[in-house]
C-alpha cells in the first residue's frame, strides 16, 4: 500500500487511526498495540503478501537472538556465549539482506570472471528488506551492548512493523520510539499534533505527486527513452533526476513523519535541505540523516576502533570503506558501487581541505560546487548501466551539441566560430521542463524545509490554506499511483 494512493489515504488510515485511539479510550491497551501491528502486516501485505512470511520470520528470529541474549548474559555458566549469538543474530541478517538483494549480482559477477554459467535466481527484492533489516541489527548490537532490553515481544514487534517507516524509514532506533507508546498522554488524540501531522503529510504528498512524479516524465524520456542526447537536454535529464529522488525520498519521509505524528509518535528527521549543502561532509550530514548516523554508529565507529592507533589516514581510509558499503546498500550494481567510491572520495577531499589548506570558499562557490558534483553523481545513481551513465555524462560535458533551441541559431550564429552547432530541441520536456527545474531550483533554495515550517507550525488561514491547497491539488492530481525510488533499495 502506497501513502500516495486513495485506499491509504480515504480507507486505511481513517480507519486504524479511528479504532486505535477508541482502544486505548476504553483502556485496551495491549489490544489497541495488537491492532497497530496488524494493520501494519496489512499495511505491508498489501504490495505482495508472499512478503509476510519473510518479515514475520525475520522479526521472531531477531526477538529470540536478542531475549538470548539477555538470558545468557545473566548466567554466569552458559554453553554458549552472547558474543556467540551476537555473531549468529549477525550472520542472520546480512545473510538474509544478501540472498535477496546481492545474489544474482553475485552470480553474475562470478559467471564474468570465472566464465561459468550459474543461473540467475531472479529473486524479487523484499518490500523495505533494507529498512527493517538495519533497524533489527542496530536493535541487536545495542542490546549486545547492554544500551537496550526489550522482553514484550508485542513491544518488538510493534518497533519493527509500525507502518508509516516500515517500508522506506526513517530508520529509527528502539530507545527513539517504543518508550513513546508507554506515555499515558500519548494514548488519547492530540488535536495539535493531528493539525500538524496532516499538515506535513500534505506538503509531502504534493512533493510526490505534484513535483517529483512530474520530474519523473523528464527523467524517463533522458534516461530510458533516449538513444543520444544533446547538451541541453542532458542537464534537463540530470537535473531533473537529482530533483525527483530529492523530493521523492523526502516526500516519503515527510509523510512518514506526518502520519507517525497522528499517534503522537515523533520521528527523527531524515532531511534538512542537502540540496543546500556547502561540502560533502555537510551534504551527508543533511542527506538521508537516520542511514548516516546508522553508518557512523554501527560501520565507521568500529572499522576506526579495530585500528590499534587511530590517524588522520586511518579514518579518511574508513571513510572510503563505509562509502563503499553505502553505495552497495543502495543497489547491488557497480554503478551504485562507483557512486559510493565518489561521494567517499569527495568526504575525504573535504576533510583534507579543512585541516590542510584551510581556504574558507564562499557559502555560493562551495554550495555551486558541491550541488554540481551531487547532480553529476546522482547520473550514476540513476543509470541501469555504465553505457547509460556515459550517455547523460558525457552529453553534460560536450557544449558543442546543440545548445540552444535551431530558432535561435540567428542570433547566436557568431558562436559557430568557435565551434558551437545548433539543432532541433523538442523532446525531453522542451520549455515545460525548464519552467519546472527554476520551481525546483525555488522550492530547494527559496522556502523553509518542511521541517522546519513543523517547528514553526500553528494552526492559522496561512498553514490551513497551505495544507488544503497541497492536499486537494494532489488528490485530483492522483490519476496514477507511482512507487517511491526508494522502494527500490
Amino acid at each position: 500500500m502506497l501513502f500516495n494512493s486513495y485506499i491509504f489515504i480515504l480507507i486505511f488510515l481513517p480507519i486504524v487511526f479511528s479504532i486505535y485511539f477508541y482502544l486505548n479510550k476504553k483502556k485496551f491497551l495491549i489490544l489497541s498495540k495488537g491492532w497497530l501491528i496488524l494493520s501494519s502486516l496489512f499495511f505491508y501485505s498489501w504490495w505482495n503478501i508472499n512478503y509476510l512470511p519473510l518479515i514475520l520470520s525475520s522479526v521472531l528470529f531477531n526477538y529470540s537472538m536478542s531475549r538470548s541474549m539477555l538470558f545468557y548474559g545473566e548466567k554466569e555458566k552458559r554453553s554458549i556465549s552472547k558474543k556467540q549469538l551476537f555473531i549468529i543474530g549477525l550472520i542472520f541478517n546480512i545473510g538474509l539482506l544478501f540472498y535477496f538483494k546481492y545474489m544474482d549480482f553475485f552470480i553474475t559477477n562470478v559467471n564474468y570472471l570465472s566464465g561459468a554459467s550459474l543461473s540467475l535466481l531472479h529473486l524479487a527484492l523484499p518490500l523495505g528488506i533494507s529498512f527493517f533489516t538495519l533497524q533489527q541489527i542496530a536493535f541487536l548490537i545495542d542490546n549486545y551492548e547492554g544500551l537496550v532490553k526489550e522482553r514484550n515481544f508485542l513491544d518488538y514487534t510493534l518497533f519493527v512493523t509500525f507502518f508509516p517507516q516500515l517500508i522506506a524509514g526513517p530508520i529509527v532506533h528502539h530507545k527513539e520510539v517504543m518508550p513513546q507508546f508507554s506515555i499515558i498522554r500519548n494514548k488519547v488524540i492530540n488535536y495539535k499534533n493531528v493539525t500538524a501531522g496532516l499538515f506535513l503529510f500534505s506538503i509531502g504528498l504534493f512533493k510526490k505527486v505534484i513535483v517529483a512524479d512530474t520530474f519523473a516524465t523528464f527523467v524517463k524520456d533522458g534516461f530510458d527513452l533516449s538513444t543520444q542526447l544533446n547538451f541541453v537536454e542532458a542537464w534537463v535529464s540530470s537535473l531533473s533526476y537529482t530533483f525527483q529522488l530529492y523530493f521523492d525520498f523526502s516526500a516519503y519521509s515527510d509523510m512518514a513523519i506526518g502520519v507517525a505524528l497522528l499517534f503522537n509518535i515523533r520521528l527523527p528527521q531524515n532531511f534538512n535541505s542537502p540540496l543546500r549543502a556547502t561540502g560533502m561532509i555537510d551534504y551527508w550530514k543533511r542527506w538521508h540523516i537516520t542511514l548516516t548516523n546508522f553508518i557512523t554508529s554501527y560501520i565507521y565507529t568500529p572499522i576506526v576502533r579495530s585500528f590499534r592507533r587511530v590517524t588522520f589516514h586511518k579514518a579518511m581510509f574508513a571513510t572510503i570503506i563505509v562509502f563503499l558499503i553505502s553505495g552497495m546498500w543502495h543497489g547491488a550494481g557497480w554503478t551504485f558501487i562507483f557512486w559510493g567510491l565518489l561521494h567517499g572520495i569527495s568526504v575525504v577531499i573535504n576533510h583534507y581541505w579543512q585541516k590542510k589548506i584551510k581556504i574558507k570558499l564562499h557559502w555560493f562557490v562551495a554550495g555551486f560546487i558541491t550541488f554540481n558534483f551531487v547532480n553529476f553523481g546522482n547520473v550514476l545513481f540513476r543509470a541501469k548501466n555504465f553505457d547509460d551513465a556515459y550517455k547523460v555524462l558525457s552529453s553534460m560535458v560536450d557544449v558543442h551539441i546543440t545548445v540552444l533551441p535551431a530558432q535561435l541559431e540567428q542570433s547566436f550564429h557568431f558562436l559557430s566560430a568557435y565551434g558551437y552547432r545548433f539543432g532541433e530541441w523538442n523532446h525531453i520536456g522542451g520549455v515545460y521542463a525548464i519552467i519546472w527545474l527554476m520551481i525546483g531550483f525555488a522550492l530547494t533554495f527559496g522556502f523553509k524545509n518542511s521541517m522546519q515550517q513543523l517547528k514553526e507550525f500553528k494552526l492559522n488561514y496561512k498553514t490551513l490554506s497551505l495544507a488544503g491547497f497541497a492536499f486537494v491539488i494532489s488528490i485530483l492530481s492522483m490519476d496514477k499511483v507511482t512507487e517511491f525510488i526508494y522502494f527500490n533499495f
